[in-house]
């Protein structure tokens, strides 16, 4: 069984905002893959359902950011599970917007719903990490991940959770390369998309036609043999 977890803040005020990108995701998941309905268990809701042969729970915790390794922390020990069967996707500030990256283990770099799952369950977890971008200075961070998305961001996000979706049973193989690969066809344009136009060439000229070859002057008829005595006459006049 694997647990797969969202992260976010509940509330319709929150629904769009950046930091809510984990549970769009798991949303996602849940509507692509046939999951059971939403129901509150764990601090969190959950839904239920099968990726490929793998038993899975999805999980939104309800408790804010903050405080989501309350809700994961429960969820584990009452699953029996153990971190290594917790995947939790969330919002990357120092990835590109639209970049998906996988993880296992590591630092929280200062996100706290990860500071927060550390406290619980130890850091050797998966992360699935989604770029949502930085905005340049680190005081106008907390505002900047609890905006919305863009009205420009919504290609791109409609990708990334699409490419997720469709990886989502990769990612619960524990095949986090070909998850990524998933992603990255759903994600990335095509080799020959956005690329310029060539000019129309201009037709090639028409190759010179050679050169007629000049034919040479018929030779003279022969003098008869009374033009030559004519001839010779005049030479002695």
């Amino acid at each position: 069984m694997k647990l797969i977890v969202g992260l976010g803040n509940p509330g319709a005020k929150y629904a769009a905002n950046r930091h809510n990108i984990g549970f769009m995701a798991v949303d996602r998941i849940a509507a692509d893959h046939g999951f059971s309905p939403w129901r509150q268990r764990f601090q969190a809701e959950m839904s239920e359902g099968r990726l490929g042969s793998e038993k899975v729970v999805l999980l939104k915790p309800l408790t804010f950011m903050n405080l989501s390794g309350q809700s994961v922390g429960e969820a584990t020990r009452y699953l029996k599970l153990t971190p290594e069967d917790v995947i939790v996707i969330h919002d990357e500030l120092d990835l590109a917007p639209g970049k998906c990256r996988v993880k296992l283990g590591g630092g929280h770099a200062g996100h706290n719903g990860l500071r927060s799952i550390h406290q619980h369950i130890g850091e050797n977890y998966h992360r699935v990490r989604l770029g949502i971008g930085h905005p340049g200075h680190k005081d106008r961070v907390a505002g900047y991940v609890l905006s919305d998305f863009a009205k420009a961001d919504a290609d791109w996000l409609d990708d990334l959770l699409r490419g997720i979706s469709d990886g989502a049973v990769a990612r619960a193989a524990g095949d986090g390369p070909g998850f990524q690969n998933v992603v990255a066809r759903r994600v990335a344009p095509s080799r020959n998309q956005g690329a310029p136009e060539t000019a129309e060439k201009p037709a090639p000229k028409p190759a010179p036609k050679p050169a007629q070859p000049v034919k040479p002057a018929p030779p003279a008829a022969p003098q008869s043999l009374g033009e030559k005595l004519q001839s010779l006459a005049a030479r002695f006049k």
